[in-house]
């Protein structure tokens, strides 16, 4: 009798044990920890970002200048790094995602998940900064939430043209922009060039991102990335300022959209054959995994290989 109310109370502990454990092996699939830290990374990056905006132009100037929206980028997307770098590689782009994968560093299998948990991220950025500067937004406009004129808040959110600027320059713009980057990310992560010293990565890029917001900015707030951009013009037109987010700028909102993808791969594609494929030894036919040189910022794990069971 006792040896079988022990046998039952191990049963009911295994059993215990097994159910425990099944939450677990849910959050540790592939799938689920790429797209969860892809969220988080791209929620990191877009609060920093957003917030520094929201604090220029609610504060008036008097809480920051330009730079500091350059300065919130920069150091967001660092940080965005180092929350996801290790897992999904932190992307944070859809436009670098795209190229990874035209370029073999990344499943294309991968690209909707990357794509939804950006875009999901940077919603969710979107809403956070307008919650937590509902009442400044409020008082800086008067409750006359506009897309346009001298008390537009729109542009806290989203990126919109300079009033000079066409959509061909604006699409110009974006493209040499993100080519700029992705050219750059990939020199980053060249382990037969000068690559950034393990651990600093973060720094690098986030450097980077300043560096473009200061010297490509003025035209049209340097989105260089299509889910940085489109999420949250989709909230802000769900939270009262309308479909003129949509119309403004000459239809503007399918610029920073479409330019990022094409720049991403014509500086990731210049890189490769004026830089990466002249190295001695390198041949233009790989095999096999992709190696750890070949990851988007040579910082994460399976990123190219990423199974989904």
């Amino acid at each position: 009798m006792k040896e079988m109310a022990e046998s039952m109370e191990l049963g009911v502990s295994q059993q215990r044990g097994a159910t425990g454990s099944r939450p677990r092996a849910w959050l540790q699939n592939e799938c689920v920890r790429v797209g969860l830290a892809e969220t988080l990374c791209t929620y990191i990056m877009m609060a920093f970002g957003l917030g520094s905006v929201a604090q220029v132009v609610t504060g008036q100037g008097a809480y920051g200048q330009y730079v500091s929206i350059n300065l919130g980028f920069g150091l967001g997307v660092a940080m965005g790094i180092h929350v996801g770098g290790k897992v999904s590689g932190a992307h944070m782009n859809a436009a670098v995602t795209l190229t990874m994968c035209a370029f073999g560093r990344l499943a294309w299998k991968m690209l909707p998940l990357y794509v939804f948990a950006q875009f999901l991220g940077s919603f969710l950025a979107a809403g956070t900064i307008y919650a937590v500067y509902y009442e400044a937004i409020y008082d800086y406009c008067g409750g006359n939430m506009t897309v346009t004129g001298v008390k537009a808040t729109a542009g806290i959110f989203a990126t919109y043209p300079a009033p000079y600027l066409s959509l061909l320059g604006g699409f110009i713009d974006q493209v040499f922009g993100t080519a700029m980057l992705l050219l750059c990310i990939m020199a980053l992560s060249d382990q037969k060039n000068k690559p950034a010293p393990a651990g600093s990565e973060p720094i690098a890029v986030g450097l980077l991102v300043l560096l473009i917001g200061i010297s490509l900015g003025s035209n049209s707030g340097y989105a260089i990335n299509p889910t940085r951009d489109i999420a949250p013009r989709i909230f802000t037109a769900i939270a009262g300022w309308g479909v003129d987010v949509f119309r403004s700028g000459n239809g503007w909102w399918w610029v920073p959209i479409t330019a990022p993808f094409i720049g991403g791969l014509l500086g990731a594609g210049l890189y490769k054959i004026m830089v990466e494929l002249p190295h001695p030894g390198t041949s233009t036919r790989r095999e096999g995994p992709v190696e750890e040189e070949s990851a988007p910022l040579g910082n994460q794990e399976n990123t190219s290989n990423n199974v989904c069971v």
